[in-house]
């Protein structure tokens, strides 16, 4: 990997697009430290250091945005309305029949899909930011800091309606850079912005990981932590470049005087074919009876105590296992919509593939659901044990659940640099001009 970046370095072009990407995340960086009007920022700082901070659905927030949710800043949501726009917008593709018609037009229809996204970005990202903004005046947003309650001074309807505008556009920022980024530089934009916001939050996770230890002064929870961290990134990495090749024949056709086809190929199905999302939405779907709670006025009722005691607390016995159910159900649920058999067959036909030894047509989508089915099977319970390792861990050593997400953010700073290393590379070989003579 670091052969390959010194020799990009070396590469004009490719040196461009590397300094371009690094300016972008420099700007990223910046404005995620720029607090908005109206905010006491003395007092956001004295919540953070008293390390009151709310680890529920804020603690998922806040590690996507960089910390800037809890410092309150310009880009406080960060890609997080992205995600959950395109995440939407995909998941709306199989219902809606005029969306799957855009995404089968080609560019075309790519290009109207990702201009409704952005759309729906910036409508989330105003209901997110009045959302972040009604926590923050109520004081909600930092769990048992003495002035809370005086992050925003001024309650005025003028006031919240700046802060909302200004996170709003922050949003719009950020998914600008990200595009600059896809454009013009390395990589995905939006996953190289979202890598540059977990990494950010790592030091600090894992420095207050050591603060509330109590074993040889934290330094056994500490190692701990970096032990299971360096074997979940070689778990992620085998798991992640493992794929089932399923190998297609075309058969050979004569147009004129040429002969088409005849070439064979194979059909790449990864072991982790869902990615992070199950993680994701099983996270969200957790934290969302906590959020329920901690803005109802009877917090002492008995459901409310044990919605805090059960789903609240990521340590809980009921919290672990329906997480874990709930990923492994993600999973299949989102390969079955992400994955059409029968599309893939009916192309295959089309264009006169096949499968050795199946048939064309029905017999070959059902070859390849159920061959799907069972990669997907080890896929989904990877992705349980990765996010559920972390916390596991410090359970067992009784120190706080303060690790950024569980494993996702593993899961995904290790996939971005895989897919962006491969870029790279890919980049590479297409300027590796070999002459005739070796």
């Amino acid at each position: 990997m670091l052969t390959a970046f010194a020799r990009a370095f070396k590469t004009p072009d490719l040196r461009k697009k590397l300094l371009f990407t690094l300016a972008i995340i420099v700007v990223y960086r910046i404005g995620t430290h720029i607090p908005i009007p109206g905010v006491d920022y003395t007092a956001v700082q004295t919540c953070i250091d008293q390390a009151s901070t709310n680890t529920g659905l804020f603690g998922l927030v806040n590690m996507f945005s960089g910390g800037a949710l809890l410092q309150i800043t310009i880009f406080a949501l960060g890609i997080m309305p992205y995600i959950t726009a395109s995440i939407i917008l995909q998941l709306l593709t199989v219902v809606i029949p005029r969306l799957e018609a855009l995404k089968k037009e080609g560019q075309a229809g790519t290009a109207k899909i990702t201009q409704y996204t952005r759309y729906l970005t910036v409508a989330l990202a105003i209901l997110q930011g009045t959302g972040l903004v009604a926590t923050a005046r109520s004081g909600a947003l930092f769990q048992g800091c003495a002035v809370a309650g005086q992050i925003v001074p001024d309650q005025s309807i003028f006031k919240t309606i700046t802060m909302v505008i200004t996170m709003t556009a922050g949003t719009a920022v950020v998914m600008w850079l990200g595009e600059l980024i896809t454009d013009r530089g390395i990589g995905n934009g939006m996953s190289i912005l979202m890598f540059i916001s977990i990494a950010a939050t790592f030091p600090s996770a894992l420095w207050a990981i050591k603060q509330q230890g109590n074993l040889a002064d934290g330094w056994i929870e500490f190692g701990t932590v970096i032990a299971v961290g360096l074997v979940m990134v070689g778990l992620v990495v085998f798991v992640e470049q493992a794929q089932r090749r399923i190998p297609v024949q075309y058969a050979k056709r004569m147009i004129g005087r040429r002969s088409y086809g005849g070439t064979s190929t194979y059909i790449p199905l990864k072991v982790n074919q869902a990615g992070v999302i199950p993680v994701i939405f099983a996270s969200s779907l957790l934290y969302i009876p906590a959020l329920i709670v901690q803005f109802s006025n009877n917090q002492e009722s008995g459901w409310a105590t044990w919605v805090t005691q059960n789903l609240a607390d990521t340590g809980a016995p009921v919290h672990v296992t329906l997480y874990f159910f709930l990923i492994v159900f993600f999973a299949f649920f989102y390969v079955a919509i992400s994955f059409n058999p029968e599309e893939v067959a009916d192309n295959m036909k089309k264009y006169g593939g096949f499968i050795p030894g199946i048939r064309a047509g029905r017999p070959t989508a059902e070859y390849l659901s159920y061959v799907l089915n069972r990669i997907t099977w080890p896929g989904s319970l990877y992705l349980g044990l990765i996010a559920l390792v972390p916390t596991m861990a410090l359970a067992g050593f009784g120190a706080n659940q303060n690790f950024p997400f569980g494993g996702t953010s593993i899961l995904i700073i290790v996939g971005v640099g895989l897919e962006t290393v491969k870029q790279i590379e890919s980049q590479l070989q297409q300027r590796n001009y070999e002459g005739f003579l070796r």
